[in-house]
């Protein structure tokens, strides 16, 4: 018999215990972004108090209130949480959910395990993808692989312009900055010319790096403004890895293997996604890919603490 996968980070316990009692929820979610020191989410200052129901409970909306400027608040406040009416125990369990299903988490799963209509389910799905949208904090170093995938199901018989595979089809490109054995940031794009692909490069590479790519001609000139240089693998002339005398591997199998996920994702959990809303799955993919190195627990705490000071906000597929 195989080995048991476990995972005994205490926050899942706690996590678990949250998804099915709402006060849990609420006191879980207080302890991850206030620890023991609760602060105004206003002013800042520290001498704070939780309101109470004239039975000595909790208030029925959790509220805090601030003796420094008066103010009340409650967890949601200054988060992605805020203006929502979902139970706090169900933020904790999409949190949870889409934090440890590597391929992603359908939002009619999350309706039907919840009790939410879809149209909250999806409301849900979408600001937790929305904490996922983060920006490199670092250039990236080292090899970078940069590479392009279209992703897109087959045509309607109504399609004017039938969907090939590869370049030229009328499938949305997307595009993926990949940090070998690190960190990736990729992002659908209206087209794939030159400008998309070296504006990519140049906004998320360190000038110390070194970039690989297949043999696309928008590429040409981009090695010259990396101390790395540019190389190159010929996928038209069915190669995929090669050595160079100097002993370094060419090739951009760690882009595959990340469209690989994404695409498993789309076309094995969600089926299908809006042109309009395919950089929400995008940004989750890319996301999970560059925290795949710690445990769930670990993922978990940090999807927690980036949900300060993030309202949900919609954008149009655009360049990197």
């Amino acid at each position: 018999m195989g080995k048991v996968a476990s995972n005994k980070n205490p926050l899942l316990d706690a996590a678990r215990e949250a998804c099915a009692d709402e006060l849990k929820a609420v006191e879980f979610l207080e302890g991850q972004r206030w620890g023991d020191a609760p602060a105004c989410v206003h002013c800042g200052d520290m001498d704070v108090y939780k309101m109470r129901s004239n039975q000595g409970g909790r208030n029925k909306r959790y509220l805090w209130r601030c003796r420094g400027c008066g103010k009340m608040y409650t967890v949601r406040t200054g988060t992605v949480m805020e203006d929502s009416n979902i139970p706090h125990r169900y933020w904790v369990m999409a949190l949870w959910l889409y934090t440890s299903s590597k391929k992603g988490f359908a939002a009619k799963q999350l309706e039907r395990m919840t009790g939410l209509s879809y149209k909250s389910a999806l409301f849900l799905a979408h600001r937790v993808r929305y904490i996922m949208s983060e920006e490199p904090s670092t250039p990236f170093t080292g090899t970078v692989e940069v590479d392009e995938t279209y992703v897109g199901g087959k045509p309607r018989k109504s399609d004017p312009k039938p969907r090939k595979r590869g370049r030229g089809t009328s499938k949305i490109p997307v595009v993926a900055v990949v940090e070998r054995g690190g960190r990736v940031v990729a992002s659908p794009v209206a087209n794939v010319n030159a400008a998309n692909l070296k504006g990519a490069i140049r906004a998320y590479c360190h000038p110390s790096a070194r970039i690989v790519t297949d043999e696309l001609v928008l590429y040409k000139g981009i090695g010259s403004e990396f101390e790395g240089g540019h190389r190159t693998v010929n996928h038209s002339s069915d190669e995929y890895v090669r050595t160079d005398p100097d002993g370094f591997k060419v090739y951009t199998n760690t882009a595959e293997g990340f469209f690989s996920l994404l695409q498993r994702g789309i076309f094995g959990i969600h089926h299908s996604v809006s042109p309009n809303h395919l950089w929400r799955y995008v940004d989750e993919a890319a996301w999970k890919y560059s925290f795949r190195g710690i445990d769930d627990g670990e993922r978990l705490q940090v999807l927690l603490r980036g949900m300060e000071g993030k309202k949900l906000a919609n954008r149009k597929s655009a360049a990197l």
